[in-house]
């Protein structure tokens, strides 16, 4: 009996103890499926299964006409989820990048460890009271707050702003290796150095040649010894190089002084005050591998310039990258063309033209385009001048949805420094006439309507070399541009009709008071009388053949007490006046139908009945 007894007992521990043992098992497999998730914000990411099998976006060539919107891409992708990696091969150059159901071959998992401080995943920096002498300080000298970035770590987290299918993409292994250059006048310190720390942290390597600062003749202390010492020592030491150009020569000039000392196959230039995001390199550079022809733009997320905060710009959407007649850059929704060229939301797609300074290219192609208009000085036009020749003569730009990089934009968009032997504006205006005399054909000429000044009067230079690289290469018109690439520019900006008059407009005897916007930016804003002060900008009124009354991208109604402006493209140009007249003889600017006319008292601007009697409503368009 004691026997029986016994055995009974060693069976129960027996079996206890396999239960155990496959608990334990079991319990330990799922933590290690569970440790793959990634962490972002704190917070785990639900990995999404790709749109499209393995099988199906691997085929060469695909071409689906299938746009998923949010909610389709929601529901399905939460089901059956892998987010482990598999043994298939990477894809090779030719095949390019990969949709598969595994995680990137790229893509690294992080680990679960919360940071805390200043900005950490993006948060936004807060200030005292007692602390905005010197951010007001640093807003002056820098054109946003240092004061916040100095206290945020080089090394800070960002989130991860991706769509999650990003992470489902396989790259070719082998890929070409990279410069990136940055080129800086008097930056900042902190934010140059984060710059520098976000490129090792999150490029492959593998793919990093170089990091190549160059600088733009800097006179801040900081940015002499102080920036040789930090580079010389890990983690720096032996990734950055330093060009110091001895002279300021603009931004322009730098880059290509960059470009010519970068090893690199690739050539990335970036500003000196971004972040870039996660695994932001491979699909930058793959469609360059696969085709060199192709230059290809990150999406450029927002680093907010006060509490530099993180976060994309607008709506978040997807858009293209056109410009408006007067070669101020805008930004359009993505076209239903270009979403039906693609299998899938989160691939490359085309834009007439880039942003700025943030983009990738084939370094020998560069050269071979002739960089930048060796004619373009300082600052202004040359993302117009490589976006329009790539274009026009056998080439492509693309955006990357799936390489994000975070940038932080200056107060009002105007750098803080001065420009030797000129202004900005000056700089700006001469570059957009090199550019819009060599590659926009008789389209040049709705510049010259908006910017009516210019014309025959300001010196722009010889343009006989672009002009024979244009005839040499065979590039395209304009119009098989505006045709083919910006389709929808025209849609979105309408060309300017012909001026009849234009100039500053003045109270007729007077020599120092004009008609001014007043720093207007939204519908319904008042006008007003302001000094004088002879760069045309928010002063610049033209009465056009279609009897409109404008000022920059403002048209002026005059069907209230007070005249008020209007987008002339906008969704309330209904209300613009379009029946607007000037008297040579009696100098009243008025409306016919309702016999109203501008007027004036002290410096507020006002529509009354027409009454040639009255100084008040004699005005003078005066041409600068």
């Amino acid at each position: 009996m004691r026997i029986r007894k016994r055995r009974c007992m060693l069976f129960v521990v027996a079996v206890v103890g396999c239960i155990f043992i496959f608990r334990t098992f079991f319990l330990v497999t799922e933590m290690d499926r569970s440790s793959t998730g990634v962490e972002t914000n704190g917070h785990k990411d639900i990995h999404r299964q790709p749109l499209q099998k393995a099988g199906a976006a691997e085929s060469k060539g695909a071409q689906g006409n299938i746009h998923y919107d949010n909610s389709m891409r929601t529901n399905s992708l939460k089901e059956n989820v892998e987010d482990v990696y598999d043994n298939v091969p990477p894809p090779s150059v030719v095949e390019g990048a990969v949709l598969r159901k595994s995680l990137g071959n790229y893509e690294f998992r992080r680990q679960p460890v919360m940071r805390t401080g200043p900005g950490e995943y993006g948060s936004p920096v807060t200030f005292k009271k007692s602390e905005k002498a010197m951010v007001d300080l640093s807003m002056r000298e820098y054109s946003f707050n240092q004061y916040n970035s100095d206290k945020i770590s080089l090394d800070r987290e960002i989130p991860d702003l991706r769509e999650q299918e990003c992470q489902y993409w396989h790259y070719p292994a082998e890929l070409p290796k990279v410069s990136v250059i940055l080129v800086f006048h008097n930056e900042g310190m902190s934010t140059l150095l984060r710059t520098i720390h976000s490129i090792l942290n999150r490029t492959p390597s593998q793919l990093l040649q170089e990091v190549v600062l160059v600088d733009d003749d800097s006179d801040k202390v900081y940015l002499k010894e102080k920036l040789e010492d930090y580079i010389s020592r890990p983690p720096l030491e032996g990734k950055v190089k330093l060009i110091r150009t001895g002279e300021r020569v603009g931004l322009i000039s730098a880059r290509v002084i960059g470009a010519k000392e970068a090893t690199g196959q690739i050539l990335v230039w970036l500003d000196a005050h971004c972040e870039v995001g996660y695994n932001w390199m491979p699909p930058l550079i793959t469609p360059i591998a696969q085709n060199r022809t192709t230059v290809v733009c990150p999406i450029v997320d927002v680093i907010d310039n006060m509490d530099f905060r993180v976060y994309p710009q607008g709506d978040g959407k997807l858009a293209r990258g056109v410009f408006d007649w007067e070669f101020y850059y805008k930004r359009v929704p993505i076209t239903h063309k270009e979403i039906t060229r693609r299998s899938h939301h989160t691939e490359p797609y085309r834009s007439p033209v880039m942003a700025g300074g943030l983009f990738a290219m084939d370094k020998d192609y560069f050269f071979e385009m002739g960089g930048y208009d060796p004619g373009l000085q300082m600052w202004g036009g040359e993302n117009y001048e490589i976006s329009f020749k790539v274009w026009m003569c056998g080439g492509q730009l693309l955006w990357a949805p799936c390489s994000r990089v975070g940038h932080v934009y200056r107060i009002h968009g105007r750098p803080p420094y001065t420009f030797p032997n000129g202004t900005l504006g000056t700089y700006q205006q001469r570059n957009y006439m090199r550019v819009a005399e060599v590659w926009m054909d008789d389209y040049k000429e709705n510049y010259y309507a908006k910017n009516p000044r210019l014309f025959n009067k300001l010196d722009y230079g010889d343009v006989s070399a672009q002009m024979h690289f244009k005839k040499d290469n065979k590039c395209k018109s304009f119009q098989w541009f505006l045709d083919n690439v910006a389709y929808d520019v025209v849609k979105w900006y309408p060309p300017p009709p012909v001026n009849t008059v234009w100039g500053e407009i003045r109270p007729f005897g007077t020599r120092h008071i004009c008609l001014d916007t007043l720093g207007s930016r939204d519908d319904g804003s008042i006008m007003g009388l302001a000094d004088c002060h002879g760069y045309g900008g928010n002063q610049m009124f033209r009465l056009t053949a279609v009897h409109d009354l404008r000022v920059n991208d403002f048209c002026v109604s005059g069907k209230t007490t007070k005249p008020l402006l209007y987008k002339c493209n906008g969704k309330n140009k209904a209300k613009i006046t379009k029946d607007w007249h000037y008297n040579e003889v009696t100098k009243q600017l008025y409306i016919i139908s309702t016999r109203q006319c501008l007027d004036y008292n002290e410096r507020t601007v006002l529509m009354t009945k027409c009454d040639s009697s009255k100084n008040t409503q004699q005005w003078n368009f005066v041409e600068i």
